[in-house]
């Protein structure tokens, strides 16, 4: 049995996301049916479009995904019908990762977020041609009226309405992934030093996370002077333009030597400047996909002997906790992620990919 409905599919690499129809399949006995009510854009689902990550195409990207369960299948257990849920990564449950509670370490990660179908090859989604379609993005695909997921990449969460559920879709990756490489990774300590190299979703989360952790002095860098102000806004003590400043000699004179860094932006010239910025003993975390194209690609420096370097793969979150985690401190006003984002309906999504990359939007999230 399948669900009629619309998608948006990218049939080229670097083409545009177009909405077609296409038929959802049911939920086998572990997978859940969402129906949609939200999903964020992410940089990840341009990488995917553009063919960073191997996605094979034609395909249906959309990783941070809201919605409601609609059917579940015969050996789900933790979710009904009506269920308002965020969707995040998925994982496998049974390597050492997602039993040692790390499911962001997942032996088979890559297999199962960016393989373009289920474990056994099929897919999810076909077109109105009966075709299937690259399915399954971070096990969800959710640029799409509905989609059928694991089980184990759905959250509950408590929402009044849809409207305050559009605003959580956001927590999928991007803020979780940026918050949880400050607090599960990094672990400043109260009066530590933080340097966060790009003012996007990732690096504004890792900035609330920051201060949340009592981190001090919070220096960000970018290159668009709105989400400067922002970051201000969120608690930066310090904000550099990355073009019109010397980045290393302006965080030696406001911050002295760099306890950790975050680098969100995959350019290899900001990786260098993150790099002499830290301290002899600091922590940096890289959590982008290489992103040099039309800049001349340098060689980053080599971390010293005390210096550690962490690759962050979803800010090692556990999504059953973190997420949950998250949404109590917004409630409380400590993580106010809604200042990121902007909502547009789902048939503006090239526009919203459009301003995401040029930094008009922090957050684009389309509203199905």
């Amino acid at each position: 049995m399948t669900i009629r409905t619309r998608a948006a599919v990218v049939r080229r690499r670097g083409g545009p996301f177009l909405f077609e129809d296409v038929e959802i399949d049911d939920p086998r006995a572990d997978e859940v049916l969402v129906r949609m009510i939200a999903c964020g854009i992410c940089h990840t689902d341009i990488a995917g479009r553009d063919g960073a990550l191997g996605v094979p195409l034609p395909a249906v990207f959309g990783h941070e995904g809201a919605g409601v369960v609609e059917r579940v299948g015969s050996r789900v257990g933790r979710f009904r019908a009506g269920d308002k849920v965020v969707l995040s990564f998925s994982s496998c449950g049974e390597c050492p990762g997602c039993l040692g509670g790390h499911p962001a370490r997942c032996e088979e990660f890559d297999a199962l977020n960016f393989g373009g179908a289920r474990p056994d090859g099929s897919s999810t989604i076909r077109d109105a041609k009966g075709a299937p379609l690259g399915s399954s993005f971070f096990g969800q695909s959710s640029l799409a009226g509905y989609a059928t997921v694991r089980e184990r990449g759905l959250v509950r969460v408590e929402a009044v309405d849809e409207d305050e559920l559009t605003i959580l879709a956001a927590l999928g990756c991007g803020i979780q992934a940026g918050a949880g490489t400050v607090l599960n990774e990094l672990k400043p300590r109260r009066g530590e030093s933080v340097a966060i190299f790009g003012a996007g979703t990732v690096g504004l989360a890792a900035l609330m996370a920051a201060r949340l952790a009592g981190a001090a002095p919070i220096v960000v860098v970018d290159v668009v002077a709105s989400r400067l102000e922002l970051a201000l806004e969120l608690g930066a003590a310090v904000v550099i333009d990355g073009r019109a400043e010397d980045v290393v000699e302006r965080l030696r004179e406001t911050a002295g030597s760099i306890d950790h860094a975050v680098e969100t932006t995959g350019v290899s010239r900001v990786i260098d400047s993150a790099m002499k910025a830290l301290g002899s003993r600091g922590n940096i975390s890289l959590l982008a996909v290489s992103a040099d194209e039309g800049e001349e690609r340098v060689h980053p420096k080599s971390p010293d002997a005390g210096q550690s370097v962490i690759y962050s793969v979803a800010g090692d979150s556990d999504p059953q906790t973190f997420i949950p985690f998250l949404i109590r401190k917004h409630k409380e006003g400590a993580i106010p992620f809604e200042k990121l984002i902007r909502i547009y309906p789902a048939s503006r999504i090239n526009e919203a990919v459009k301003h995401s990359l040029s930094g008009i939007t922090v957050k684009p999230v389309l509203r199905f």
